[in-house]
């Protein structure tokens, strides 16, 4: 088994190369976001970050966010969501649960309160079914604000919504209107 701090160093890795910056070690990425797992290795190798198979097995994996799919031939590697840079993830729209979370920091609240929640640099603004989940997430950006989506009253007046391969629930953005929070 790997260290954990191992699989944290080579997780981190993988989302920037991933989601962000390919070109970072070369790697190419087809319009899905999918790159061969020995283009992968050898790239990131050659960038001084060598990891086995086994390893990038054992991130995903055990990865309780779930941020990396292998395709079902094992051959290829994406990340499930959180990109910065142009793909096409090709999921389907689907009707969302009636209430959804997102997690945030305090200090964005009066900024959010006055135009909602927007995807910024990103495809999609995430969101999950999770109060936990999104009380996680806002820590990590300081004290955390948690926002309640009143998804179903977005859905009945035409937003769409997305959800990934490891259940975040991505949707362009979140007018004010349909906001509250929660902590």
């Amino acid at each position: 088994m790997t260290s954990t701090t191992k699989l944290t160093t080579i997780s981190k890795f993988l989302s920037l190369v991933l989601r962000h910056e390919p070109g970072r070690i070369g790697l190419d990425l087809d319009c899905a976001g999918w790159a061969a797992v020995d283009d992968l290795l050898a790239k990131a190798a050659a960038a001084g970050r060598s990891f086995s198979r086994d390893d990038l097995r054992e991130v995903i994996t055990t990865c309780d966010k779930q941020r990396f799919a292998l395709s079902e031939d094992g051959q290829r590697i994406r990340a499930n969501q959180g990109h910065s840079i142009e793909v096409e993830l090709g999921l389907p729209a689907v009707p969302p649960p009636d209430v959804l979370y997102h997690g945030t920091a305090t200090r964005f609240r009066e900024s959010i309160l006055r135009s909602g929640l927007d995807r910024r640099s990103r495809h999609h603004v995430h969101l999950t079914q999770n109060r936990d989940t999104a009380i996680s997430v806002g820590q990590r950006y300081g004290i955390p604000l948690v926002l309640r989506v009143d998804a179903r009253q977005m859905a009945a007046q035409g937003h769409t919504f997305h959800c990934s391969a490891n259940r975040v629930w991505l949707v362009a953005q979140v007018p004010a209107e349909f906001l509250e929070i929660v902590t």
